[in-house]
């Protein structure tokens, strides 16, 4: 059973250099709170980013964006 509906190793769109420094930072194991300080942004900004990630890579859930980010698709 396939984890995302995307089972490409890239986004069905476009990520904007944001959302890939979020992605980067959610492959180190960093909470929403932890990537907010890296990246010196709210935790609200966080959210949003990973809610596009999630629809462009057409994961449901943060887990399932992590393994497909990780390759585990």
């Amino acid at each position: 059973m396939d984890l995302c509906t995307n089972t490409a190793p890239f986004p069905l769109f476009p990520l904007t250099p944001a959302e890939q420094r979020v992605l980067q930072q959610l492959r180190s194991g960093c909470s929403n709170k932890g990537i907010a300080a890296v990246l010196v942004v709210s935790p609200r900004t966080v959210e949003s980013h990973i809610s596009n990630l999630l629809a462009k890579t057409g994961c449901r859930n943060r887990t399932q964006l992590l393994l497909w980010a990780l390759g585990e698709r």
